[in-house]
């Protein structure tokens, strides 16, 4: 896997290739959605966490959702049908999506075309106009339209599925 995996640049390039207009900021390390919010208000639209989990089943989850969402871990497997969830691994998260801890992104969905993982997407992001997520490293933001966000899901051929995580509270 890892000698196909998608780069950054790569990335971009590929997102350019599909028609799709995105903007980079390229910044300091944001390891955590409570950290750079210097940034994060210079950019507009929602800004994104995302979980990679694992469950006792072995099926690896991204949930993107909306920074201020609260996703409870313990009552999320019933709603998406998975069995009970943990964080997964950073050589599991590597070796799916090319990205390390604190670049997690649903743009790494490129680097996945087997679909070992299931991507969940929250409500609160879905009805975002613009979103902004990392290219592949947590030292830039991308930065792109819904509807152009969903085409570059479409391109990898994956379903899209919406939870609307403000009514599981």
């Amino acid at each position: 896997m890892t000698e196909s995996l998608c780069t950054p640049e790569k990335l971009l390039e590929a997102l350019n290739d599909l028609g799709l207009k995105t903007s980079t900021l390229h910044h300091e390390a944001v390891f955590r959605v409570g950290e750079g919010d210097d940034i994060k208000a210079g950019l507009p639209g929602a800004h994104t966490k995302n979980l990679f989990l694992k469950d006792d089943k072995g099926q690896l989850w991204l949930i993107s959702a909306e920074q201020s969402t609260t996703i409870n871990l313990k009552t999320l497997p019933k709603v998406i049908g998975s069995g009970r969830l943990s964080f997964g691994s950073e050589e599991r998260l590597y070796n799916a999506l090319g990205v390390r801890p604190g670049s997690v992104t649903a743009l790494g969905l490129i680097n996945d075309p087997e679909k070992d993982v299931r991507f969940i997407l929250d409500k609160a992001l879905a009805d975002a106009d613009i979103v902004n997520f990392h290219p592949l490293t947590n030292t830039a933001t991308t930065s792109l339209s819904q509807t152009d966000f969903r085409r570059f899901i479409a391109s990898l051929d994956r379903d899209l599925v919406i939870v609307d995580f403000a009514v599981l509270k």
